[in-house]
């Protein structure tokens, strides 16, 4: 039987999860990946066991090349990997860059050659190791073929791996085979880019695959390693998929033993209590220290960035402010996309958002999140995109371009996830109310205060209501994956831009749920207000091939959230969710939507702000070259319903 709380999170389907930016950004128009079973390779290959003095076992690479990736595994005698928690130390050699030092997988590159030692320590409830792994690395050849990166995946869990691709030695002719492990099914639609599910296993069992291409004429290959760790089965009914490895940022966390059972596990079989967890702001004292307290990591970086970003990117105190409201802070490299959870008061973050150094990003798992091309059959589209100065402010450089990024780069897509999910979090229980929470779980009280309509989006529903029927309606095709009527395939974009634009939404994924309307209402305003940047969103078409410089507007905004027609729900729901603000005051002095040209493409309308309006209003194709994927609306969340 299912307890009370698995009951209301089934009913009320209480997951409200929003946007991670990913640089599949159009994943939500194209198919499931199609999988074949990866080919042996004629020759195997398998690390090398090294025993030490201790209980450690360490598995080596035959052999190690400076600029090379490259891995030293470690297991346990007798035990599997799940029971101990991990530290890597690096003690002789030239300083490596070392982002995953608490797996049980140490990923790192050799910038020179010669002799690199390192300490794990290895401990678990009953048991304490130490031993030192030792390497000798010898001079690499240029131009050698190199894939990131070798890890630990939980069983049932995405991977992907990643050819290096510089221009100046692209590799050709690339093929891939397995060169140890179980057989798996990959998808290799993007050759570069493999991606695929880790299946099951009986024990920690390592997994080889191989890449061979041509580079600047010469055949080279490199293999790479997975660790692919035997889990608990699992019992839960709110994280019924594998979820990745996590442990708290804080080593002397007071919620160090309840942080990934409450928050990430698939052994959470009922809300924890509030008194188990609560949330941030009902501790005595509330500050930074009790808020990385609340974080859990699947990487140690993720955890230092997030705490970076605090420091010294958080320069009002809104998101410390803001944070008051959530239980934990997850950040794992299985996240995608981003979202809040009412059912364990905790924000999941997608660490694309996140990193600064190229080794950061190569840890995060690439696996998109498929969808079923919901709106297929519609003949508009509705694109959106953050700028200021005329220019872009989400991080552009893909994936495939290897290179490391400022905090100034990160800043605006984190603050916008950030903005947006803890406009969640403070839905559902803002500050005030902290006092008054009885429990014994969250759950509980959000079934008290649903019931009552007492959340701001419900107030904010009552009071200044969405009123277009048919973007309502669409919102449900295009987020929930309800067929379209004959009407609505007929619609064409001018009818959608007389829909939109007459109504109060500040972006069409606000017709998903009220609770989103909330959001991106306090998003849009709080991101023109605190960084000067503004959100664009426009009505266009829908060619054949869908792109910046193909699709035209019909009818779009700069700022729109600065319309006079938005300023009393924006008002409302900044007053509400964050009082310490004038919300009138602010949205009355945010500057007012500039208008799209209609018929000009989505590039083209990019310069129509004031500081450019005079030399440029239109710009080529080639200066757009660099500019991310059309981001539509809705492309960063998944819809939710209560």
């Amino acid at each position: 039987m299912l307890s009370k709380n698995q009951i209301i999170l089934l009913s009320i389907f209480s997951l409200t999860a929003c946007g991670g930016s990913s640089d599949n950004a159009d994943s939500d128009l194209i198919p499931p990946p199609i999988t074949d079973q990866l080919v042996r390779c004629e020759v195997q290959s398998n690390l090398i066991e090294v025993s030490s003095s201790s209980n450690i076992n360490f598995h080596v690479e035959p052999s190690y090349q400076s600029l090379q990736p490259a891995v030293i595994a470690a297991s346990i005698n007798g035990a599997d990997s799940s029971n101990y928690t991990f530290s890597w130390t690096q003690k002789s050699g030239e300083a490596l860059v070392l982002k995953s030092t608490h797996s049980p997988m140490l990923a790192f590159t050799a910038p020179t050659s010669g002799r690199y030692q390192f300490e794990l320590n290895a401990i678990s409830d009953n048991n304490s190791y130490s031993a030192i792994a030792t390497i000798d690395v010898v001079e690499g050849q240029t131009n050698q073929l190199a894939i990131r990166v070798d890890h630990q995946v939980t069983m049932g869990n995405g991977v992907s791996f990643r050819i290096d691709t510089p221009p100046s030695a692209a590799p050709e002719g690339i093929s891939w085979c397995l060169a140890a492990g179980p057989d798996i099914n990959v998808d290799l639609s993007n050759i570069e880019n493999p991606l695929f599910t880790a299946p099951n296993v009986d024990q920690d069992t390592f997994s080889i695959l191989r890449a061979s291409a041509a580079i600047n004429g010469q055949q080279s290959s490199d293999d790479v390693h997975i660790l692919i760790t035997k889990e608990a089965a699992i019992t839960s009914q709110y994280f019924d998929s594998p979820v990745a490895r996590t442990f708290s940022y804080q080593g002397n966390s007071p919620y160090k033993t309840v942080l990934r059972d409450c928050v990430y596990s698939n052994q959470l079989e009922q809300s924890c209590t509030i008194e188990q967890l609560p949330l941030i702001g009902q501790e005595s004292n509330s500050g930074k220290q009790q808020i990385l307290d609340r974080l859990l990591v699947s990487h140690q970086w993720m955890g230092e960035n997030f705490e970076y970003f605090l420091d010294n990117l958080d320069a009002d105190s809104d998101f410390a402010t803001l944070l008051q409201s959530v239980t934990a802070i997850v950040i794992s490299y299985d996240v995608r996309p981003s979202f809040y959870w009412v059912a364990t008061g905790a924000i999941y973050l997608d660490p694309n958002d996140l990193w600064l150094l190229a080794e950061e990003r190569d840890t995060i798992n690439e696996a998109p999140d498929y969808r079923s091309g919901f709106g297929g059959e519609l003949q508009f589209l509705m694109p959106w995109r953050y700028v200021k100065n005329n220019q872009y402010t989400s991080y552009i450089t893909p994936r495939s371009t290897r290179v490391n990024r400022t905090p100034a780069e990160m800043q605006p897509d984190l603050a916008s996830l950030l903005y947006h999910e803890l406009a969640h979090a403070n839905d559902f229980f803002p500050r005030s109310i902290h006092p008054y929470l009885q429990g014994p779980t969250l759950l509980d009280d959000y079934e008290t205060r649903n019931s009552q309509q007492l959340l701001i989006s419900d107030q904010l529903t009552v009071k200044y209501p969405l009123n277009s029927t048919e973007m309502t309606s669409l919102a449900d095709v295009s987020f929930r994956g309800e067929s379209a009527s004959d009407q609505q395939k007929a619609y064409m974009p001018s009818d959608i831009s007389s829909f939109f634009s007459a109504d109060t939404a500040s972006d069409y994924y606000a017709y998903s749920t009220r609770r989103e309307d909330a959001a991106m209402l306090f998003e849009e305003a709080m991101m023109s207000h605190r960084l000067g940047i503004q959100r664009d969103v426009g009505v266009t078409d829908k060619p054949d091939v869908i792109s910046a410089d193909t699709i035209r507007v019909d009818w779009g905004q700069r700022g729109r959230i600065g319309d006079d027609s938005l300023q009393n729900r924006a008002a409302f729901v900044i007053n509400e969710i964050f009082p310490e603000l004038d919300g009138i005051t602010l949205v009355n002095n945010l500057p007012q939507p500039i208008p799209m040209a209609q018929g000009a493409t989505w590039s083209e309308n990019l310069a129509i702000s004031p500081a450019m309006k005079n030399s440029v209003n239109r710009i080529s194709a080639a200066a757009t070259a660099n500019t991310p994927a059309v981001m539509f609306s809705g492309s960063r969340h998944l819809s939710a319903k209560d």
